[in-house]
């Protein structure tokens, strides 16, 4: 998938998938899913567009919870294997690279073909007009991750500034979806707002863009089985509130922390119980505090330290594409997030015990799901008491994790 700042940058002619997407929660998934059929053509006849495409570089949200005066939303798995992808889960991934296959502009009939690519707005259109920096629920590379494994081709990183949040709705169409991203075809829920001061609706959207021959599917809201709204808000107050149940349902998969294996004060091993202590994205949303049954993988080489004798399951994990195979092993685990009262702990720590495995995972990649929230952080009075503690949390993950398969 070929990550750019830069429209200009972007292989053309696209279909766009149009939004801020934190989360790629089953509305959002909603919303790329029209994009994806690569088996239409161009449109390129109807479209006004400059003469060349360019394939110079061929390779491969939410609501705002209060919008200020001048945005641009859209609130319209586990991950796949990336041990080829070149991201670097410490949040930072190098603009303009290709990740994974390469891409030829032309199909097997010599036509050209449509570009599934995401066009999302960084910064976040809040953090922009506020000021204030905003935690996310799918940090850069998770969202390339999750993005790769639905089959999008392309995420283009729009960055939002005076200049682009001047323009007009009219003016975003033309000079953005047409003349540079060279759009056949957009998708975007019903409640995206654009242009100066979110004066443009998704309706105007889909009637500006049919002046040029441009086809817009408007994607309305969804709700889950028990009738509540999808969205990153709701996500968001369900993680916050420890319902991690409700947050996993409107995500359609486990939330997941991914970060790297860093050293710790190794209080765990005093006690029985060695944790690995992971080192997040300064951005990355964290849920309430307290402790949670997790399914771990192991990355940047985890196949090679499996252990015969661990909990660790092989299994295609629930990926957004169906039937795509992974070599990712899987290992139960005890996660705590918090600061640790017990020890007058001041810093906030992610730790996580695996259950039924020991080796050495210092400068690995982990990917924790969270399967179910066992209980809130609390103080205990001794060492011996947080033992006994960390047992019981153990035999109940146990259970929780055999019970989610």
């Amino acid at each position: 998938m070929l990550l750019t700042s830069s429209c200009t940058a972007a292989l053309t002619p696209t279909a766009v998938a149009l939004g801020n997407f934190d989360g790629l929660h089953l509305g959002h998934r909603q919303v790329v899913q029209p994009i994806l059929n690569r088996s239409r053509k161009s449109n390129s006849a109807t479209v006004s567009v400059s003469a060349q495409s360019s394939r110079s570089n061929p390779g491969q949200d939410a609501n705002l919870e209060s919008k200020p005066p001048a945005s641009w939303d859209n609130d319209s798995a586990a991950p796949p294997d990336t041990a080829d992808s070149g991201l670097n889960f410490n949040g930072s991934i190098a603009l303009g690279q290709a990740v994974g296959n390469s891409f030829c502009g032309i199909d097997s009939d010599g036509v050209d073909r449509l570009y599934s690519t995401v066009l999302t707005f960084d910064p976040h259109p809040q953090e922009f007009f506020t000021g204030k920096p905003r935690k996310l629920l799918t940090p850069l590379a998770q969202k390339v991750e999750l993005l790769a494994a639905m089959g999008v081709e392309q995420l283009v990183l729009l960055p939002f500034d005076r200049e682009l949040a001047a323009l007009t709705a009219d003016e975003f169409v033309e000079k953005i979806l047409v003349r540079q991203l060279q759009a056949s075809r957009i998708s975007v829920g019903v409640d995206f707002r654009f242009g100066h001061r979110r004066a443009g609706t998704a309706v105007d959207l889909q009637s500006i863009a049919s002046g040029y021959g441009i086809d817009v599917t408007l994607v309305a809201l969804h709700n889950c089985d028990e009738g509540d709204r999808i969205s990153s808000s709701a996500i968001r107050e369900g993680l916050a509130s420890g319902d991690l149940r409700k947050a996993n349902q409107l995500l359609g998969r486990s939330y997941t922390l991914v970060g790297t294996v860093v050293g710790g004060q190794r209080l765990g091993r005093t006690i029985g119980f060695p944790t690995a202590n992971i080192e997040l994205p300064p951005e990355k949303f964290l849920p309430c505090f307290g402790v949670y049954a997790v399914r771990v993988s192991v990355k940047n080489g985890g196949e090679n330290i499996k252990n015969p004798n661990s909990s660790y399951k092989w299994e295609n994990p629930q990926s957004l594409i169906a039937q795509k195979p992974s070599n990712l092993s899987f290992i139960n685990g005890v996660m705590n997030i918090g600061r640790r009262p017990t020890v007058d702990g001041l810093q906030l720590t992610v730790e996580v015990h695996l259950l039924d495995w020991s080796g050495d995972l210092y400068g690995k990649t982990l990917s924790a799901s969270l399967i179910e929230f066992l209980r809130p952080e609390q103080k205990f009075a001794s060492l011996d008491a947080l033992k006994t503690q960390i047992q019981a949390d153990c035999d109940v993950a146990r259970k929780v994790l055999a019970a989610n398969g």
